[in-house]
C-alpha cells in the first residue's frame, strides 16, 4: 500500500487543507501483508472523522491500511474540523469542500474511479452524520454508506454540543427539516424516483448517541431504505470503530472483476 499525506489548496474553503490517502499496491513479496490491485481506477471509500479528530486519525487508532490491503480500494481520509459536514454558518464551506471539490481533486490526483458502484463513503460519530449526508444527498453518486456510531439527529447535536451546532447550522428552527437533517434527507429520497444507496448502521449499546441511533433506524425501516443495522454491547470508542471498521469493509459491495 502506498501512504500519501496530501496538502492542497481548496478552492471551497479558501484555504488550504489536508487529506490522508491510502492507495492499493500490488505486492508479491511483502511480508505479513496480503494485497490487491485491480485492473482499473480504483474502487474508493471516503472515510470521515468524528468532532475532535483530523484526517490523520483513522491511521492512529486503526489498522485501516492493513485492513484494505487485500479489498484492493483506495481510502480518502480528508480534514473538516468541527464542522459537522455543513457549509458553516459561521465558518467555511465544508458540505461544498467534502461533497463536490474533495472527489474532483481527488481524482485529479490520483487514478480514483468516478463510477457509482466504485464509491463509498463511511465515519464515526460526527463523520457517521456526515457519511448518510453525503449518500443521501447523492444517491447517484455512491454505491453504499456506513455509519459508525453516527450523530444521526442534529436536534439532539443543539443540546450536548450548542457552541458547534450554532457555528456549523444556526439556530435549531433553521437546522431540522433542512438539507442538514438526515430525517429530512431520508424522507426526501425515499419520495423520490432514485435508488438509494445501500446503508450500514450500527451503535454500541451504551453509547450516548444509541437512542438517536434508534430514531434513524426506524425511520429509515419505515421509509423502506435499504438499511442493515447492527448494535452489541459498546461505547463511543476506538475499540469499538476499529472492530466496526473491519465489519464495515466486510460488508461493501466491491465489485470483483
Amino acid at each position: 500500500m502506498a501512504l500519501i499525506n496530501c496538502d492542497f489548496y481548496s478552492e471551497a474553503l479558501g484555504l488550504s487543507t489536508s487529506m490522508t490517502v491510502i492507495l492499493p499496491q500490488q505486492s508479491y513479496s511483502q511480508i505479513g501483508m496480503e494485497s490487491k490491485v485491480f485492473d482499473r481506477k480504483h474502487p474508493t471509500l471516503y472515510l470521515l472523522h468524528g468532532l475532535s479528530d483530523d484526517h490523520t486519525i483513522w491511521l492512529r487508532r486503526t489498522s485501516i491500511e492493513r485492513y484494505v490491503a487485500a479489498l484492493g480500494i483506495a481510502v480518502v481520509m480528508p480534514a473538516v474540523h468541527r464542522s459537522f459536514y455543513a457549509d458553516m454558518k459561521s465558518g467555511y464551506n465544508y458540505w461544498t469542500f467534502v461533497s463536490e471539490e474533495l472527489p474532483t481533486i481527488a481524482r485529479s490526483f490520483f487514478p480514483l474511479s468516478d463510477l457509482k458502484e466504485d464509491n463509498f463513503v463511511a465515519g464515526l460519530s460526527m463523520g457517521g452524520y456526515g457519511a448518510f449526508k453525503v449518500a443521501l444527498s447523492h444517491p447517484d453518486r455512491y454505491q453504499a454508506a456506513a455509519s459508525l456510531s453516527g450523530s444521526m439527529d442534529i436536534a439532539s447535536v443543539a443540546d450536548r454540543f450548542p457552541d458547534d451546532f450554532a457555528r456549523a447550522f444556526g439556530t435549531r428552527e433553521e437546522a431540522v427539516g433542512s438539507r442538514n437533517d438526515l430525517f429530512q434527507l431520508a424522507s426526501d429520497l425515499s419520495a423520490s424516483s432514485k435508488q438509494a444507496p445501500q446503508l450500514y448502521q450500527c451503535c454500541g449499546t451504551e453509547d450516548f448517541l444509541y437512542d438517536a441511533n434508534l430514531n434513524f433506524r426506524d425511520h429509515a425501516q419505515q421509509l423502506g431504505l435499504p438499511l442493515t443495522y447492527e448494535e452489541e454491547p459498546g461505547n463511543h470508542d476506538w475499540g469499538y470503530w476499529d472492530t466496526k471498521i473491519q465489519r464495515v469493509l466486510e460488508w461493501l459491495p466491491l465489485r470483483q472483476e
